[in-house]
Order: structure tokens, then sequence, then C-alpha cells
């Protein structure tokens, strides 16, 4: 395995939210293609309950995105421009661009050739922590790996919930049934350029515990 492909492939693939290219198709093929790949992922109990809505309609990709910019006002009134970081965080001086990223996307959201929604069976909002752990543990590595492999075949995407704040409305749009539940909302497209390059974190050593939290090396 070639492990410095790998880890580009891993230390590169962004939220593309700016760099979609609102003009090109996507091969249905190709999205299939990646949806088998993203059914290799790991499962709980190997339930494989993952399910994916892929929306090319116009009207319903309208439609879910008014949802969505209504979920993204919601946001904004809860975190304000600056967002829920304090002063000299790394994450608050990241914060503008992204905000402003996420309100291109928001804007454009309906011009995106694909919307894809990732879902699981069952219900669990109300369920404890080991249930809705193993639940959505059992959908986004099946998620991720979709957008790795979009990623690989020059497509972008992105992980975004604001419509979950509509989720029914959501589900009455794509006919999903009640039993069901969204977990995401991935825009998607062929992206522009190709410098995609590792993004400024937080130091993975500030946030690594050894055998207890606070526990050092």
């Amino acid at each position: 395995m070639d492990l410095a492909t790998v880890d580009r492939l891993l230390t590169t693939t962004r939220s593309v939210r700016r760099r979609l290219d609102l003009t090109r198709a996507v091969a249905p093929e190709l999205l299939e293609r990646c949806i088998e790949i993203a059914f290799q992922a790991p499962t709980g109990s190997n339930a494989q309950g993952w399910h994916f809505v892929i929306v090319r309609d116009p009207e319903r990709r309208r439609r879910l995105a008014a949802l969505y910019r209504k979920g993204f006002e919601l946001l904004g009134e809860l975190y304000g421009s600056d967002g829920p970081y304090s002063a000299g965080d790394l994450r608050a001086r990241q914060f503008p661009r992204m905000h402003g990223s996420a309100a291109h996307l928001m804007e454009h959201l309906h011009e995106v050739p694909v919307l894809v929604v990732p879902c699981i069976e069952g219900r669990f909002e109300t369920a404890g922590v080991a249930v809705q752990a193993s639940l959505y543990g059992s959908i986004l590595p099946a998620v991720w790996s979709l957008m790795l492999a979009l990623r690989a075949r020059g497509i972008g995407s992105a992980w975004t919930t604001d419509h979950l704040f509509y989720e029914s409305e959501a589900a009455e749009v794509l006919g999903i049934p009640e039993t069901v539940t969204q977990v995401a909302l991935l825009p998607v497209a062929h992206f522009t350029g190709t410098d995609f390059k590792p993004a400024k974190r937080l130091p993975a050593g500030e946030r690594t515990h050894w055998d207890r939290w606070g526990g050092r090396r």
C-alpha cells in the first residue's frame, strides 16, 4: 500500500463548499461505485442498516436547500458571527473564513448538482449513550468512506447537518420513513483546482491522553 498516497488523501480531504463546480454533472455510475465502496465500512453487529438518498431532482434540491437555509439561520442566531470559541483560540481565528464558506454554500446549495442524504434504520434520539454511539458509529464510517472515495475521483463534498433542524420536513420531501434517521446532507460536485492542503488543527498531542484523562506519554 502506498502510504504517501493514503496519507495525502486522509490529510487533504477538505469540506468543499466554495469550490464545488455547479455547472458540471456528476455521473450516476460514479456515485454508485463510491457508495459500493462505502458499503465496505464497518457496522455495528453487521447490521448494515445504512441508506443513501441521492437527490438530483431540481425541485427536491430546492426544497431541501430552503430547509437548510432556515437551519443555517437558526445556528447564526445561536452563535453569532464570532462562533462559539474564546478569543485567541485557533478555531476563533478560523471561524470567519469557515462561516463565509458555509454561507456561500447556503446561498448556492440548490445549484449543487447532487445532494446525498445518508440515513440509518431506527430512531434513537431518546436512547442511551451506548445505543446512540452504536448506531451513529454504524453510519459515520460509511459516509466518510464515501467522501474519501469521491475525493479520490475528483469529486468534492461536505458534511452538513443544518437541514436536520427540520428533519421531518426533509423526510416528507424525500419520502423517508418515520423509522429511519437522517444523519447528514452532503453537497456533491466536481471540485475546481487541485491544491487542497492539510488544515491547521489544534496540536494532536494536547488532545491525546495516555492511560487516563490528562495522562502523557
